[in-house]
């Protein structure tokens, strides 16, 4: 069997994209690196971009998104996103009306099939102009990921049951975002229903949600200036004592190593 293989290239608010696939092709989960900084990257995991067989968009934030020409129209990548998604991604200024290549349709709930994988869209509470996280099958393996929510609702937490391998966020330490500088707004809308995961919200959702078939939880879209690695880290860790599950700290802008399920 061609096992599941799994690498962030990057995760954090300068650009967010993620490789999901097998020794021979596979997926990416957002946008938001360069076109010669994702060539570099496949390489190094001995893949190229004739690798890649279609590229799921979470929203319409830049940080996202910014690859998403190259990535189109370039390597002529098929672009999966829902409607809403795309009409957000046309408001950008530097990529209105200029993706003419590859856009697929999707909608939430109704799973995409792509060789070995099938890609389900599920809804989350962001404030993009429509945002969505991923619950991907391959052969026995489920492999969820939500890189940017507020909260947690039954609706995402029915899908993080499900996973074997979950990549959630963990963005802020909420002592940090009290004390650093940031104004007021930002603060508020960040801490927000519809912003992102604090580290303990994450994992009391883990300790109170986890079950035998997680095996592997990977913390991504921490924050620069309101969180570390390390209070990322403590923070699920604790909670997740006992339990047989591997934690990992995705890297703000550098690839983690490669992972084979």
């Amino acid at each position: 069997m061609d096992r599941l293989r799994f690498i962030s290239f990057a995760s954090g608010s300068d650009g967010n994209c993620y490789y999901l696939g097998n020794a021979r092709h596979g997926i990416l989960i957002d946008a938001g690196i360069g076109p010669r900084v994702l060539k570099k990257r496949l390489k190094e995991i001995g893949l190229s971009t004739e690798n890649i067989i279609g590229v799921f968009i979470t929203h319409d934030h830049y940080d996202h998104i910014k690859g998403i020409l190259p990535f189109g129209n370039d390597f002529h990548f098929p672009i999966y996103a829902t409607k809403a998604v795309f009409d957000g991604i046309n408001q950008c200024r530097a990529i209105k009306g200029k993706l003419y290549n590859g856009r697929t349709f999707i909608e939430k709930k109704k799973p995409v099939q792509l060789n070995e994988f099938t890609v389900e869209a599920f809804d989350v509470p962001h404030d993009g102009h429509d945002n969505v996280g991923y619950c991907i099958r391959y052969n026995d393996k489920n492999f969820v990921i939500a890189t940017d929510l507020g909260h947690i609702e039954e609706e995402q937490a029915a899908y993080f049951r499900k996973a074997n391998i979950l990549v959630i966020e963990s963005n802020y330490d909420q002592q940090m975002l009290e004390k650093n500088n940031y104004p007021d707004f930002l603060k508020v809308r960040i801490d927000g229903e519809r912003g992102h995961l604090c580290n303990e919200d994450t994992a009391n959702f883990l300790a109170q949600n986890c079950n035998d078939q997680l095996t592997h939880v990977f913390l991504c879209h921490l924050s620069r200036h309101s969180n570390t690695p390390e209070l990322a880290y403590e923070c699920t860790s604790k909670k997740l004592c006992g339990h047989n599950i591997e934690i990992t700290v995705l890297p703000r802008t550098s690839p983690c190593d490669l992972v084979v399920f």
